[in-house]
């Protein structure tokens, strides 16, 4: 019998921990704390969240990717609609370039490598999901920038975006992220270690690359 995953509590940060990183008429990009939801949750409790507070200092804006509730880092949304198609057609192109930072139980035996294990799009026990041969594709590339005693930090690199991706994966090969509620021991860190570090993309309007850098805060 598998057992059903129950929500804690949502206590979102302080609003003015969210920092706007930059913003034009076409685009605004935020880094986003941990704990706090990308996109509205069910329920009124769950209304305060990244697009909420966006709105609220800068004026509507529309979603193009999402980030988990516990993941920080780099977020753009759009301004119009058209820029919001742009973005969009970008994300699903994998015309993007992600990094991501990660902090890991154990030590990696290699300094680099990859992981291409499909992922359910649905699951019995959500919001978990589970790697499976008939899943959608997902690949993630790392490489080691430190390691210690008894944990590993990695610069995650994922080539698609299912949802919990970087956080099954390594899960998968026995290397979960510490603080990880889903798939580690959410006890042996106040957070969970993963940042979305740089995000790069076609800005468009202009058609320049443009890219964003947020250092990890762990």
């Amino acid at each position: 019998m598998t057992l059903k995953h129950v929500a804690p509590p949502y206590y979102p940060p302080a609003a003015d921990t969210l920092k706007t990183l930059h913003i034009d008429d076409h685009i605004i990009v935020i880094d986003k704390p941990s704990s706090l939801l990308s996109v509205p949750g069910r329920g009124p409790e769950k209304a305060i969240c990244a697009v909420s507070i966006v709105t609220e200092r800068h004026g509507e804006v529309f979603t193009v990717h999402r980030l988990d509730m516990d993941t920080s880092g780099i977020i753009v949304f759009a301004r119009t609609k058209d820029a919001q198609k742009a973005l969009s057609r970008q994300f699903e192109r994998r015309e993007t370039s992600k990094t991501y930072i990660a902090l890991v139980e154990g030590l990696m035996p290699s300094d680099s490598g990859r992981i291409s294990l499909p992922i359910a799009k649905f699951s019995l026990n959500r919001p978990l999901r589970h790697t499976a041969p008939d899943g959608q594709e997902a690949i993630t590339n790392w490489r080691v920038i430190a390691r210690s005693d008894t944990t590993t930090r990695l610069d995650l690199t994922p080539e698609t975006g299912r949802s919990h991706q970087l956080r099954l994966h390594l899960k998968e090969i026995g290397h979960p992220i510490l603080g990880d509620a889903f798939y580690g021991n959410e006890n042996n860190a106040p957070r969970l270690n993963l940042h979305a570090q740089s995000l790069g993309f076609t800005h468009p309007a202009t058609g320049q690359n443009v890219s964003f850098n947020s250092p990890a805060p762990f």
